[in-house]
């Protein structure tokens, strides 16, 4: 999945939490909305000066609130593509439990299906 099919993914299955996610699907969003982020930023920047924009952002806000549930929809199918119920997020609020779940989202997806769909990549076990 190419970076233009991610974010056309993402958005069409906005807060669709099953199925399961590519590694390429789920970096490349997360590549999106690390540069919506920045886009925001610097538009409050711009906009309100940087001493508002350290306080109140409220461009990269809106922004933030408007790309969390595809995110968590993403984050949660990825997981799904290792065989891992998407609730392993939670672990992202404890702070360390973050590490953890970088490298879960690195781990190539299981072959063929498994209980939360077929392989995105079409993959075939024999």
């Amino acid at each position: 999945m190419n970076f233009t099919q991610a974010i056309t993914s993402g958005f069409n299955r906005y807060a669709d939490f099953t199925g399961r996610a590519s590694r390429s699907e789920f970096w490349f969003w997360a590549l999106f909305t690390w540069l919506a982020s920045l886009v925001g930023s610097v538009f409050d920047v711009a906009l309100f000066g940087y001493q508002f924009a350290a306080v109140a952002s409220p461009i990269s806000g809106v922004v933030s609130l408007a790309l969390l549930i595809p995110s968590l929809a993403v984050g949660a199918r990825r997981l799904h593509d290792i065989d891992r119920t998407g609730w392993w997020q939670l672990l992202g609020l404890t702070g360390i439990g973050f590490i953890l779940l970088l490298v879960w989202w690195c781990f190539r997806g299981t072959p063929g299906s498994n209980r939360f769909g077929p392989d995105p990549l079409g993959s075939v076990v024999h």
